[in-house]
């Protein structure tokens, strides 16, 4: 069993580990949506949230990280999912560096990158997202509008060999990198820049 002290999420060498990276600003119903359906979808033992200390490409800087560590143990109450300030205790700002990090530090966890279909749209602007691609698997939750932009990317087409078919989905993990696979999950429209634009949420 690997861990690191308090606040340092436990696993085993050989467990599947899905990391869900973010600024969760604010963390809403659709993260909690994408993390039980990765679940379930790719078999996974835990899910870990990431929540950033800040996102490289948004201008605008989010809420206090304490506060939106509150507010997502609040949102997401399942088992087998750990809301985590890793990135903070690791000093890492790119994924690329978090995902190494990780890799080092729990040796023999089989880590999972979840993001949205809107991601992998925008993933060849990630710094080093071609190492991502080479260090862990990747798993890919459908959200609305960004279906046929994300199998379309440049991403997705530079990957397209290692790419699983969706009923190949509880294999992600049990190979190696850069496996990879595109999943449609039943949709749900919610999305943090609308909740703030809404006013109900105060950074």
């Amino acid at each position: 069993m690997i861990a690191h002290g308090p606040g340092w999420p436990i696993a085993r060498a050989g467990q599947r580990v899905g990391l869900l990276g973010g600024s969760f600003d604010p963390p809403h119903a659709g993260h909690v949506h994408i993390t039980r359906e990765a679940l379930k979808r790719f078999d996974l033992d835990h899910v870990w949230w990431l929540v950033s200390p800040g996102n490289p490409l948004k201008s605008r800087g989010p809420a206090p990280i304490e506060q939106r560590l509150e507010a997502a143990r609040a949102v997401m109450d399942h088992p087998r999912v750990r809301i985590t300030d890793l990135e903070r205790r690791l000093g890492t700002r790119y994924t690329a560096e978090t995902v190494t990090a990780l890799i080092r530090r729990y040796p023999g966890v089989k880590f999972v990158w979840l993001m949205g279909a809107d991601s992998l749209a925008e993933f060849h602007k990630w710094d080093n997202y071609r190492s991502i691609f080479d260090s862990v698997s990747i798993g890919v939750l459908a959200r609305p509008g960004q279906r046929i932009s994300a199998r379309m990317s440049p991403a997705a087409e530079q990957f397209a060999a290692y790419r699983l078919r969706g009923r190949q989905a509880m294999l992600l993990g049990r190979r190696s990198p850069p496996d990879w696979c595109f999943i449609n999950i039943p949709m749900n429209t919610m999305s943090s820049s609308a909740i703030r634009a809404a006013g109900k949420w105060q950074g």
